[in-house]
């Protein structure tokens, strides 16, 4: 790693660490009628995480919110393992994936936040099953050097990086990340899964299935 790769890490992490925290600002509500892996409305995979979801936290543990994220990664695994044993001939398959509370943990350690290890175990495992590996994420596109470093720091397999332009930061944040989606689509990727902590996330289409880590009415944007 050369001194330059070094200072521009520093100087991105800084600056993902700040649009992290305050980007899901830009966004306009989202769309009531996404799907996910929760059908019934309840946040996580826990009473007590639904409990604090409904009260409105405030903030929520390392360790209960990582409780919370395992059950819905294993059913995305699980539809994994299912989908790419019965995959057609010449299929392009992939998964998309959000970064901030979904892939890395940026409300825990935002310098240099490791993977979201069950999450992280699922890209490499899609990965081993000849699904390529997308990330779509809100940070602006002038931070992606600093983004696919943490990436490929933490243990993920990387097809390929979509952040977001100038003009698209005065875009809803869920009509760019459909637009990624569909634009991953072009390029002959079937997109079997998406994964997000967040609506923004996973409305819009161009996904066969859609999987929703919990985020507590908003806390982990």
């Amino acid at each position: 790693m050369t001194t330059l790769k070094t200072l521009t890490w520093r100087r991105g992490a800084v600056v993902a660490a700040i649009i992290a925290a305050g980007v899901s600002g830009l966004a306009l509500p989202a769309d009531a009628h996404a799907t996910d892996a929760h059908a019934t409305g309840r946040i996580g995979g826990t009473p007590a995480a639904a409990a604090t979801a409904s009260a409105g936290a405030a903030s929520v543990d390392h360790e209960t919110w990582l409780r919370d994220v395992r059950p819905v990664i294993d059913q995305a695994r699980a539809y994994l393992q299912e989908r790419t044993s019965t995959a057609r001939p010449g299929e392009k398959p992939a998964i998309v994936l959000d970064i901030d509370n979904t892939s890395l943990e940026t409300y825990f350690d935002w310098w240099f936040p490791p993977a979201v290890a069950p999450t992280r175990d699922l890209a490499r495992y899609a990965d081993s099953r000849g699904v390529d590996v997308f990330f779509v994420t809100a940070r602006p596109d002038f931070i992606h050097p600093a983004t696919l470093y943490n990436l490929d720091r933490a243990g993920y397999p990387v097809a390929g990086l979509y952040g977001r332009s100038i003009p698209d930061l005065f875009d809803e944040v869920s009509a760019y990340k459909t637009a990624q989606r569909a634009a991953i689509e072009k390029r002959g990727y079937t997109i079997v899964a998406n994964i997000g902590n967040n609506t923004t996330d996973l409305v819009g289409g161009h996904a066969e299935r859609t999987f929703k880590l919990p985020d507590y009415d908003g806390l982990l944007d």
